[in-house]
């Protein structure tokens, strides 16, 4: 999904009407630097999904047992509202902690050819001629739009999980497809709600580098 991924960087960015659709600006990146233009990013963005996965899940169990001693009961479901605060809490710590390889990832993404030599030589690069804030850029419209999207995300994930299972109690564990759907499901409903911050958040993120790459 890396070609996609990156299709969707520049449209954010620029915009349907400079590259007069999807078609377009999938031949521009091609032209510009080849079959291999495409994966653009995609190293920075694999780095990143192990320390952010592991702590978005940690910070997540924790917010639920927080969620549940604020409420004076550590023997009881939550609700799909306590899920969500949980979620809003986890999406919101691992978000801060990563936020500057999300930055570098849209750079990289949309960076031309010869631009930068490795994802070191693109950190160098920005915090010599930006400054320690370039990292930074867009964290607000970011924090703002992950906070619901984690929060709807996570709830809504576990809460389809558990009603499954009350449903086939015969199932200790649900099947890989079970698990498939309620995921797709969760993350689509978290990206209705929070696209529009996270096109704003892509747009700041890419604000240096903009004005050169068409």
């Amino acid at each position: 999904t890396a070609p996609l991924d990156r299709l969707k960087v520049f449209l954010q960015v620029h915009g349907a009407k400079q590259f007069q659709g999807l078609a377009n600006c999938f031949r521009y990146m091609l032209k510009e630097g080849g079959v291999t233009s495409l994966w653009r990013g995609n190293g920075i963005n694999v780095l990143k999904i192990a320390p952010e996965s592991a702590l978005k899940f940690a910070a997540y169990e924790q917010g639920k047992r927080m969620v549940l001693q604020f409420g004076g009961s550590r023997e009881r479901e939550l609700s799909i509202y306590e899920r969500f605060v949980a979620g809003s809490f986890a999406g919101g710590f691992s978000q801060t902690a990563i936020y500057p390889l999300e930055v570098l990832k849209t750079r990289l993404a949309l960076r031309k050819t010869g631009q930068y030599k490795s994802i070191l030589d693109a950190a160098k690069k920005i915090y010599r001629q930006e400054g320690l804030r370039s990292f930074y850029r867009g964290y607000v419209p970011n924090l703002l739009g992950i906070i619901p999207y984690a929060g709807i995300d996570l709830a809504i994930y576990e809460t389809l999980k558990k009603t499954y299972m009350q449903h086939h109690k015969e199932n200790t564990n649900p099947s890989v497809f079970v698990v498939t759907a309620c995921g797709a499901f969760s993350s689509s409903c978290g990206q209705l709600a929070s696209y529009p911050l996270a096109l704003v958040r892509t747009r700041l993120q890419a604000q240096v580098i903009t004005p050169g790459v068409v």
